[in-house]
């Protein structure tokens, strides 16, 4: 009788694990249009129970189901701020994982930031301001939307960031940004050239004209992950006042963005973060592979250190993002 009891124990159970797979989500794809003087366009990765094929989109060819319907329910959502020139599809792997384990994730395109228009907006003296402002635009949208509003939960908001995306989601978290330290810190140091180089038009466009400071936090965020962020542009005790759960992460090898001046350095301002440094990785160890080379200002995104595996790392990263967002959106 045991024996009968335990093989029907075990065909019951694998029929549950099958039955569970084939109801498990695959993520879902569409753009969306946040409207203004300004327009933002969002790429929208969400939960879906059609199947997906992989679509070519210029070079990051994303594993999605193109204008699929949505599941119920959301996990939350998530907004996504890529780095200075960069794209809404730069993280399309990490956006796609979490769409498959039910989050809403909207990844902008940054007005006057971004592979497209170039990056006209780092010379307005006003990008530290305007990049979190963006990213506020597109929450607003969400949570007026008649399809996504009552889908998204209360107080399941996060967002993540890579290079001066990961400076855009600090600031949204609280983090208060001082341009006039970049003048400073570019006239004293010598081994942090590429991020010199990458701000010298906001250097020569000089302080912003604000005639208040602008305060980018809001308070729906509620966690961040930071990857390889700008970070010297904070001033340390407003980082350090940070309230919601932070996730830090900084690549050894990272060219553009010294570590020691920004993602250390961010992590040594926030006891309160969870800190992790890759070794061995560049600093595009965080964005989707792209499939051909793409030089620009800030390096090649494709490029990667000797004996560095992106992929391996990219399924790792993600796997600790999914476990860090389901333990602090409660």
């Amino acid at each position: 009788m045991k024996l009968v009891h335990l093989a029907a124990l075990a065909l019951v159970t694998s029929l549950q694990f099958a039955q569970g797979r084939a109801q498990a989500a695959d993520a879902g794809f569409r753009n969306m249009e946040v409207p203004g003087a300004t327009p933002i366009t969002v790429a929208l990765f969400y939960p879906t129970s059609a199947p997906s094929a992989r679509i070519p989109m210029g070079p990051f060819p994303a594993q999605v189901a193109w204008g699929a319907p949505a599941d119920q329910p959301i996990k939350g959502l998530v907004l996504v701020s890529h780095g200075t020139g960069g794209t809404e599809l730069g993280h399309h792997d990490l956006a796609a994982r979490l769409a498959r384990e039910g989050y809403l994730v909207a990844a902008l395109r940054h007005p006057g930031d971004n592979w497209r228009d170039g990056r006209t907006l780092v010379a307005e003296g006003r990008y530290f301001d305007e990049r979190p402002r963006q990213a506020t635009r597109v929450l607003d949208a969400l949570l007026a939307s008649p399809e996504w509003a009552a889908r998204i939960p209360a107080g399941r908001i996060a967002a993540i960031g890579h290079s001066a995306g990961g400076y855009t989601v600090l600031a949204l978290a609280g983090g208060q940004p001082n341009p006039s330290r970049i003048a400073t810190h570019c006239k004293s140091v010598t081994d942090d050239a590429g991020f010199c180089a990458l701000g010298k038009a906001g250097l020569e466009a000089g302080p912003r004209a604000a005639s208040a400071p602008v305060d980018p936090t809001d308070a729906r965020i509620r966690a961040v992950v930071a990857m390889a962020p700008v970070g010297m542009v904070f001033e340390p005790a407003s980082l350090a006042a940070i309230k919601v759960p932070v996730r830090v992460y900084a690549a050894s090898l990272d060219r553009v963005l010294a570590p020691k001046y920004h993602g250390d350095a961010v992590a040594a301002a926030m006891p309160q973060a969870t800190y992790r440094r890759i070794e061995g990785a560049g600093h595009f160890a965080f964005m989707a592979q792209p499939s051909q080379s793409l030089p620009a200002d800030a390096g090649d995104p494709a490029g990667n250190p000797p004996g560095f595996d992106r992929p391996a790392f990219l399924d790792k990263l993600a796997d600790e993002v999914v476990a860090f967002l389901a333990s602090v959106l409660r």
